[in-house]
């Protein structure tokens, strides 16, 4: 298939004119007035790489750690229709059983892709957390970094975990770091650190923070705490929740500004309400009261987001982060921090052919993965795949 007259974000995230052809689910070609036995007329929209969401546990009703084939497709369904085409479901606190089980269904959605977004992976956030930075973590299934539990989990689902998350001031937490850092991506996250031990466990293998600024110690000018800490480390991956509420405007403007455009990670660390109207629903086994888009437990604490990354990057071009970056952020830099970028997150021949393809005003037109179209919005008036000539 030829992707025709529309701008783009090159290898490089400039955008320029080109035209796409796919073979398969690959990109075989990039370049001008190129011409095939299928052509899509995408005139006036501009392709971004699929979007890369490597922190989210639930969407459309769908949890994650419902540890189930069913949800997990439910979630990659509804995903790709909001532009993403990738994702690491992700899970909770809990027991070595139900993390096994959640990690067991990833697993099968990996070897045996349903239909939507593809799962890249698991991202295990919990049990290796603090107390005192749980928020919507269940504390009483908190428990002391324990290797060999990881170990057993990460052989059990035929290593589908990409990311662990751990708070470095815990018990065994460098011997963890150490030993786990070798087989995925370890992740400071829901932490009580100061900035100390923050860069201490850097220096033992952490390479990425979980939702910067949220359950963890803030920055403060004789205090720096874990945010100050990653501002401080250049090889440190940081995400962000961008929907304003998690984060003020303000707070990711300079965030994005001192992270520079290779280490800022936009995520979603979206619910199962995400999608569906404000009432009661779950995180964790917790009650989850959505008003208003916001989900908090009942004693306020918020518990997850009802986001996703494209409205994400709207949010951020609107907060006055420039596009490059927050599309970068939503693509090329999530699939780098879990080792995937040498095959999705940027437009280049050879990659997997995942678009998304967004009209003049963002929004959503179409959407590729694995070099099929899997969504289209079509405009009043056309269609996109109604301008495909054969």
């Amino acid at each position: 298939m030829i992707l025709k007259n529309a701008r783009l974000f090159d290898d490089d995230f400039a955008v320029v004119q080109a035209d796409i052809e796919t073979r398969g689910d690959r990109i075989v070609r990039i370049g001008h007035e190129l011409t095939g036995a299928q052509v899509c007329d995408l005139r006036g929209c501009l392709i971004l790489p699929g979007l890369v969401d490597i922190h989210i546990h639930g969407c459309a009703g769908a949890d994650t750690f419902d540890g189930t084939r069913d949800s997990i497709a439910r979630m990659a369904a509804h995903l790709v229709q909001k532009g993403v085409t990738s994702f690491c479901p992700t899970t909770m606190t809990g027991s070595a059983e139900q993390i096994a089980t959640a990690l067991f269904a990833v697993r099968d959605c990996m070897e045996y892709p349903p239909q939507g977004a593809a799962v890249l992976g698991a991202h295990m956030e919990g049990p290796y957390l603090s107390e005192g930075k749980k928020g919507a973590q269940r504390g009483d299934a908190l428990r002391s970094p324990d290797f060999a539990e990881f170990l057993r989990l990460y052989h059990g689902c035929g290593g589908a975990i990409r990311l662990v998350d751990i708070a470095p001031e815990c018990e065994n937490a460098r011997e963890f770091i150490t030993r786990a850092s070798e087989f995925c991506t370890v992740s400071a996250a829901h932490s009580e650190a100061d900035y100390d031990t923050a860069m201490q466990s850097f220096r033992w293998g952490i390479t990425h923070a979980t939702h910067l600024f949220n359950a963890m110690t803030g920055l403060h000018h004789r205090q720096p705490g874990m945010v100050g800490a990653v501002f401080d480390a250049p090889d440190v991956r940081a995400e962000l929740i961008c929907d304003g509420l998690h984060v003020h405007p303000a707070v990711l403007r300079t965030a994005f500004r001192l992270l520079g455009e290779e280490r800022s990670v936009v995520v979603s660390d979206s619910m199962r309400a995400a999608g569906l109207p404000d009432g009661e629903s779950e995180l964790g086994g917790q009650t989850v009261f959505l008003k208003n888009g916001a989900a908090r437990l009942a004693d306020g604490t918020l518990a997850g987001s009802t986001t996703n990354l494209l409205d994400e990057i709207r949010n951020l071009v609107r907060f006055g982060v420039p596009l490059r970056q927050a599309v970068r952020s939503a693509t090329i830099n999530p699939a780098a921090a879990i080792g995937r970028d040498g095959e999705i997150g940027s437009i280049r021949e050879g990659k997997r052919a995942d678009f998304t393809v967004v009209d003049e005003a963002f929004g959503l037109r179409l959407v590729m993965t694995r070099g099929v179209i899997a969504y289209e919005a079509p405009p009043a008036g056309f269609s996109v795949c109604g301008r495909l000539s054969p």
